[in-house]
């Protein structure tokens, strides 16, 4: 029988297979009709977390009791980005990646709105009244229990209620999902993936933090040391506390095995934080993939060697650490190896 640490990791993606195909309206402009008895919901969604996906699972629950469509809208750029330049939140999750679990929640659109100075200048009665009364037809809102909208946040939930009294459509309001004490929210998963916890952000998320970026030229050290890494370009995203950790990365719709180092490699100084990472039993050219790196547990902090041979001694333990956490966390895979 093979053993664990000799089986080659990597397996296909297991990714839900979405229920449906969401359509997507990258502006309210191409609106051209009102949807079916309408029910929507509106965010950002950053994360699109255990909050978030019961949030859409109430509007996909009310849309179909009357025999209408689920929407989501949310907005890209991000409000801070255009409202405080410099200043918005690193990312949970990539735009892309956050319509690509929209959709796999079964909800049937996305309206996109591309967010800018004008669009935040709407009062709160006129974004009502002619965007989501008007274009889209809406028939109920579920919203947050601190939901606020339009110009200066003007608008709340009272307001929002008499304008469903006026104009015909209901609202629910769905209060936060709290889970061991902490409220669900992007703000706390952040602080968790700073802080290196990363089975408590994956509690709240649902599935492991995740960082998805292309492979770039790096130093070349790792191919030196006899571990070849790829250097991942991170752009926006939450970084996770410095160390090694065990990941998994896909690549085209295969799930690889890895060791990863976030971090400015102290052996080497670097000035600027980066990722790389090891893929287990790999062989083949990375530069220019998109990989998607699952962070699944930190194994270690950075620290400082004397020399290339003690890092490479180290480095073997932490693959042979990644190879027992990973294969504790899918005995099936390795099994079928």
């Amino acid at each position: 029988m093979v053993k664990a640490f000799e089986c080659q990791a990597h397996f296909r993606a297991e990714s839900e297979v979405p229920k449906q195909e969401m359509k997507v309206y990258r502006d309210i402009a191409s609106i051209q009709k009102p949807f079916r008895n309408p029910v929507i919901t509106i965010g950002n969604f950053d994360g699109v977390h255990r909050g978030h996906r019961a949030l859409f699972q109430h509007v996909i629950d009310w849309a179909k009791k009357l025999g209408g469509e689920s929407v989501v809208m949310t907005f890209d750029p991000h409000p801070l980005q255009v409202l405080r330049p410099g200043n918005g939140p690193d990312f949970i999750t990539p735009h892309a990646r956050k319509l690509e679990l929209i959709e796999q929640e079964g909800i049937d659109a996305a309206i996109v709105v591309p967010f800018s100075e004008d669009f935040a200048r709407i009062s709160a009665h006129d974004f009502v009244k002619d965007l989501l009364v008007d274009r889209i037809g809406i028939k109920g809102i579920v919203v947050g229990y601190d939901y606020r909208f339009g110009r200066g946040r003007e608008g709340n939930i009272k307001m929002l209620r008499d304008l469903g009294a006026r104009y015909g459509f209901q609202v629910e309001m769905v209060s936060g999902i709290e889970l061991d004490g902490t409220v669900v929210s992007s703000t706390a998963i952040r602080h968790l993936i700073r802080d290196g916890r990363l089975h408590e952000a994956e509690s709240l998320l649902g599935r492991p933090y995740e960082i998805t970026g292309r492979v770039v030229k790096g130093k070349e050290r790792g191919r030196l040391l006899g571990f070849p890494t790829a250097n991942i370009q991170v752009e926006s995203q939450v970084p996770p506390k410095p160390g090694v950790y065990a990941v998994e990365v896909e690549l085209d719709g295969e799930i690889h095995w890895g060791a990863a180092n976030f971090g400015y490699n102290p052996t080497f100084g670097d000035p600027e934080p980066s990722l790389e990472v090891h893929l287990l039993d790999f062989e083949g050219d990375l530069y220019g993939k998109e990989l998607m790196v699952r962070f699944v547990e930190r194994l270690r902090d950075e620290q400082r060697f004397d020399g290339p041979e003690a890092l490479v001694a180290q480095i073997r333990k932490d693959v042979e650490e990644v190879r027992r956490v990973l294969a504790s966390r899918r005995p099936m895979a390795v099994a079928a190896c």
